[in-house]
């Protein structure tokens, strides 16, 4: 996202002050050229208030709408769409008035001038957003013999006709064109017409050159228009297209005065191919003995360790990770050795942030806005547009840290929605960039995440990616009903979800889902790679002597009774409570799991600072002891809570020890719990059983798992009855087909799955894979079509 230049208000003032004004038509136009000549007008307008920008276009407002939220296209000061029949406000897209009186006071109406027309069949009205018009399709052979019918129906009307590209009609308002909109607006802004430059390249915009305006005809324009203006002086014939034609033209005409056209500095380029942007540093921080010790982590997540080993091979790479600037550890250091021995080619490049920028970033912003929202608790979202500004500035650190350490033509891997808007940043300083992103967390459909304020600003940076990465199909097909709704969108591609996922076997399952999407002038891959746990970290804990002696301690202790166990974050999306209220139900419909039945949960609790968990606690801690006050006997303890994080050796311990794994969350992204639980059991030949709403992302993955509904009591205190009983052939059998999945899917599969498929997201799939076209091919842009 380009930063916002100052509005300038229409007043003679503002206007005097602008050294350039540019009108300029959209497609083969400010929207085509090559990306160097794109990335230096786009620039060159945001980088300059004094430069006034005006989209003057055939489409519809509405087809214009997803262009204002490319966040790598400059935001116009002002739109003249259909054709000159709308004038709106650039940045509140609100009608300009007197002019859009004046143009409405001359409409009949839409339903008046379409029932008039429809004498004439051989007209086909445009299936495209339109107001105060009324597009057609016509062949010009048909045309010809009832011409002058349709334009003396339009005089009835006291509309006016216009033809365009030989195939394209519109009925317009009287004296509506592009040019006549533009001098209008020009007279209401009292705008110095010498600074005024037209830009085009159809006959379409040849009413803007016939207004009198200082223009230029891009290259690669219709011959049409080159014969219609090469009489005029005032027309500049270029022979870059798009952006550079533009950009010759106002070096021409000398629009910049003395300064004449600014250098734009070229983007500073590292040497890193391979890029890792995560919000986590690859290893921990510690501030003691008045200096910063580093350590690699105590318990890292399988992630980490799984994308180091990319690096393991010589890579030249970096790892863009924040750290807080606090003056008082000294000068901060931007760049550090990840591991000199184990990976010597790869650096920490750290983004500096102050402590207030981390915690309205990530532990406030983050968690209190995007993470209820994602997880489809839209009620609980709080949105505060200086948070978001926060948010905006923090990834443009990342971005700029990034671009500053990537060689040309690098591969970059963003990771998960705490930095969502570093794509469109990077990608607008380094057009060069095989862009990847990855979503972690769930990601709801357009019904939820339409709630979110900026959710344009958000589709327009994810639509920068080369390719775009999330855990399950469903997710996926989540993500393009939301595009769908932002912008005008092309399915290419789709495959199959079977037999890798679930189809109608649980709530996310889906049959087929988008792997290719085309939107403007860029095609955009998709995939689901679910994350892999990490099976040699598993194994060497099982490995350890004091692991060994805990699963001995902890199979001792439980005897004979059944251990069910639970690991979990303190989160309301994780059903914890659902599940207190499904085992009640479960002894009190079956007295026959009383004394033989422990229920163990390890719920690890939020940090301090993140007060909105502490009333989910005091219920979660209620709901125990209401248990265990009612079942419990001098022998037996229904319930044990722990609020506290455990060491992952402890963990794994009680993943070996336990008979039945119960996972419960109302909506996950995927849930690694689960995994971590069958690895250990595969490892130990156990005899365990996975309980697991159908509601997680790993739901899709898992066939072997007992699949349950954390929205219903009785269907969760089932489903735990229903593996409590199994008979011991059924547990072996789901057992093994857990493990085979879980096994070969693992998290160093995950990682080398997903960079392969960027690296061939710029070649179209193969195979059997279908193509499916959600619209009609792109016909040849017209200014009165929706091109």
């Amino acid at each position: 996202m380009t930063p916002q230049k100052p509005h300038n208000a229409p007043s003679s003032s503002a206007s005097n002050e602008a050294k350039l004004i540019l009108a300029t038509d959209l497609d083969g136009t400010f929207l085509a050229g090559s990306p160097e000549d794109r990335f230096k007008l786009y620039r060159l307008i945001d980088q300059h208030p004094e430069i006034q920008l005006i989209f003057i276009t055939g489409r519809g407002l509405e087809a214009v709408m997803p262009l204002l939220n490319d966040p790598s296209v400059p935001r116009p000061d002002y739109v003249v769409c259909d054709v000159g029949a709308t004038v709106v406000d650039g940045r509140t897209l609100q009608s300009l008035h007197p002019l859009q009186s004046r143009i409405d006071a001359r409409w009949p109406g839409d339903y008046v001038v379409a029932q008039a027309l429809r004498e004439f069949p051989q007209l086909v009205r445009q299936d495209v957003p339109q107001a105060r018009r009324c597009s057609y399709y016509c062949d010009p052979q048909t045309l010809a013999p009832i011409r002058s019918q349709i334009e003396k129906t339009a005089q009835d009307l006291g509309c006016a006709v216009l033809y365009s590209g030989e195939r394209y009609l519109d009925v317009l308002p009287p004296d509506t064109d592009k040019g006549r909109t533009l001098a209008a607006l020009a007279k209401h802004l009292k705008l110095p017409r010498e600074r005024i430059l037209v830009a085009g390249d159809t006959l379409n915009d040849l009413s803007m050159y016939a207004a009198g305006f200082r223009g230029v005809c891009v290259g690669d324009s219709e011959p049409a228009l080159i014969e219609a203006t090469g009489s005029l002086a005032q027309v500049y014939h270029a022979k870059a297209p798009g952006c550079g034609g533009i950009l010759e033209a106002i070096d021409h005409f000398d629009l910049l005065g003395d300064s004449g056209l600014p250098a734009t500095p070229a983007p500073r380029k590292g040497g890193a191919e391979l890029l890792m942007v995560y919000h986590r540093l690859p290893y921990e921080e510690f501030f003691e003995g008045g200096k910063v010790v580093r350590r690699q982590p105590k318990s890292p997540n399988g992630i980490i360790p799984s994308l180091l080993g990319f690096f393991e091979g010589g890579q030249k790479g970096s790892w863009v990770a924040w750290s807080i600037d606090d003056p008082k550890r000294g000068p901060f250091e931007t760049h550090t050795p990840v591991d000199a021995e184990k990976y010597p080619t790869l650096t920490a490049a750290r983004v500096p942030l102050t402590k207030t920028e981390v915690d309205i970033f990530y532990k406030r912003f983050s968690k209190e806005a995007f993470w209820p929202m994602l997880h489809v608790f839209w009620e609980r979202a709080k949105f505060r547009e200086d948070d978001w500004q926060v948010f905006l500035k923090v990834n443009r650190k990342f971005a700029e840290a990034t671009a500053a350490e990537a060689a040309d033509g690098a591969t970059v891997w963003v990771h998960d929605y705490n930095l969502w808007m570093v794509p469109a940043y990077l990608r607008e300083m380094r057009p060069d960039l095989k862009i990847a992103f990855f979503h972690h967390t769930y990601f709801p459909s357009a019904d939820v995440f339409n709630v979110v304020p900026w959710r344009r600003e958000i589709i327009g940076s994810l639509l920068s990616c080369d390719y775009v990465g999330f855990h399950i199909p469903r997710q996926v097909e989540n993500f393009v009903d939301v595009v769908r709704g932002v912008a005008p969108v092309e399915r290419v591609r789709t495959e199959s979800c079977a037999p890798r996922f679930l189809t109608y076997g649980c709530a996310v399952g889906l049959d087929t889902m988008t792997t290719r999407l085309r939107v403007g002038h860029r095609e955009v891959a998709l995939g689901a790679h679910p994350v892999g746990t990490d099976m040699r970290r598993i194994k060497a804990t099982l490995g350890k002597a004091d692991v060994r002696n805990n699963i001995f301690k902890l199979r001792r202790e439980i005897g004979a009774r059944k251990l069910v166990l639970s690991v979990e974050r303190l989160d309301y999306t994780k059903g914890t409570l659902a599940k207190l209220e499904a085992f009640e139900r479960l002894l009190e419909t079956h007295a026959e799991h009383h004394g033989k039945v422990t229920l163990l949960m390890i719920c690890v609790p939020a940090a301090k600072e993140m007060t909105v968990y502490r009333q989910l606690q005091n219920q979660i801690e209620q709901a125990v002891g209401r248990i265990n006050g009612r079942f419990a006997r001098m022998d037996w303890t229904p319930v044990r809570f722990f609020a506290q994080a455990f060491p992952f050796d402890e963990v794994v311990a009680h993943y070996a020890a336990a008979q039945v794994m119960w996972i419960t969350p109302l909506r996950d992204g995927l849930n690694l719990v689960g995994k971590e639980f069958v690895a250990t059991q595969g490892i130990e030949g156990g005899d365990g059983v996975l309980v697991l709403s159908e509601f997680a992302g790993a739901a899709a993955e898992l066939k072997g798992a007992v699949l349950t509904n954390p929205h219903d009591t009785n269907d969760l205190s089932n489903g735990l009855h229903q593996a409590l009983t199994m008979p011991d052939a059924e547990i072996a059998g789901r057992m093994r087909q857990l493990v085979e999945i879980v096994e070969y899917y693992d998290v160093d599969r995950w990682g080398k799955d997903f960079l392969e498929a960027v690296g061939q997201a710029g070649a179209r799939p193969a195979g059997r894979r279908k193509s499916v076209a959600a619209r009609p091919a792109p016909r040849r842009a017209s200014e009165n079509s929706p091109a």
